[in-house]
């Protein structure tokens, strides 16, 4: 596996890579992983990829103030460990003034559907995603890239950044991988402890409570959503931010009854903010 900390040196590796006609697959990661992240290396492999990279950036412009850009967990040797078992050929590791060098001033910002859910607590957060996942692309040159469904607002600002500047990507969702107890995998989970780590689990109780509503039957999104919203607000740990039901595909509201329908969650348990979400289509629900 290489390690590559300088954008010029990734690039080398990517032309080399199309230049013999591989086909590359890209899992960009804030580090710290988790077996959800391996799970995205073994996703791109089994898309047709002949090499998959992957990426190591704490990215400082996706945090507002006061939140947790300082205390992220980070761990390099475990993180290389980890993909270099998983059979990842690349891992990209650069500093800050890499990716931002002194005197940067270029963002790209999705509108629509970075409003609501996680863009109105975390303003920063998406302007932020979009700018460094758009720069690993072209550094990267990758002809898949893989993300987590957990993160899903942010799954769909890709694909929306992807669609609109045409960039020549296969955006491939890979499901959340969860704890044996519920809890949706996340980097964050290391900041739970004790109770708290026991009332996490109210996010997914919530969720698969809706999931048991709309097998049964149920199609009302604001009833469904409730439901989950009910269950994480029973939780005296747990503060909640939003359980919405929303379009799938746009993150749009829903304005009646629907056969498809995504129900996030997002809430603080002690030092953490954690998200999680459930897509229920036809009969199903993933």
């Amino acid at each position: 596996m290489e390690i590559f900390r300088r954008p010029g040196e990734m690039q080398a590796w990517a032309d080399a890579q199309r230049a013999a006609g591989r086909r590359i697959g890209l899992v960009p990661t804030m580090g710290y992983l988790h077996e959800g992240h391996v799970s995205l290396v073994r996703i791109a492999r089994e898309r047709g990829c002949d090499r998959v990279a992957a990426t190591i950036f704490v990215n400082p412009t996706q945090f507002g103030p006061g939140e947790d850009y300082e205390r992220y967990p980070r761990d390099e040797e475990r993180d290389l460990a980890m993909l270099r078992a998983a059979g990842a050929a690349a891992v990209y590791l650069p500093g800050v003034r890499d990716v931002y060098p002194e005197g940067y001033q270029t963002f790209v910002e999705v509108a629509e559907v970075s409003r609501g859910l996680c863009g109105d607590s975390r303003p920063a957060l998406f302007r932020g995603v979009a700018t460094v996942v758009a720069k690993l692309f072209h550094v990267g040159k990758p002809h898949v890239a893989v993300f987590g469904e957990k993160d899903y607002q942010q799954l769909a600002v890709i694909r929306r950044m992807v669609r609109d500047l045409d960039l020549d990507v296969e955006i491939v969702a890979a499901p959340t991988v969860r704890e044996a107890d519920g809890l949706a995998m996340s980097s964050r989970n290391q900041y739970l402890e004790g109770e708290d780590r026991k009332a996490a689990r109210c996010l997914s109780r919530g969720l698969f409570l809706a999931r048991n509503l709309f097998l049964e039957g149920e199609r009302d999104p604001t009833r469904i959503a409730s439901a989950a919203r009910a269950v994480v607000e029973a939780e005296t740990r747990a503060t909640l931010e939003y359980a919405e039901a929303r379009d799938p595909e746009t993150l749009g509201p829903l304005r009646g009854p629907s056969d498809r329908m995504t129900i996030l969650v997002a809430a603080r348990v002690g030092p953490a903010r954690l998200i999680d979400n459930i897509t229920l289509q036809g009969g199903e629900a993933t």
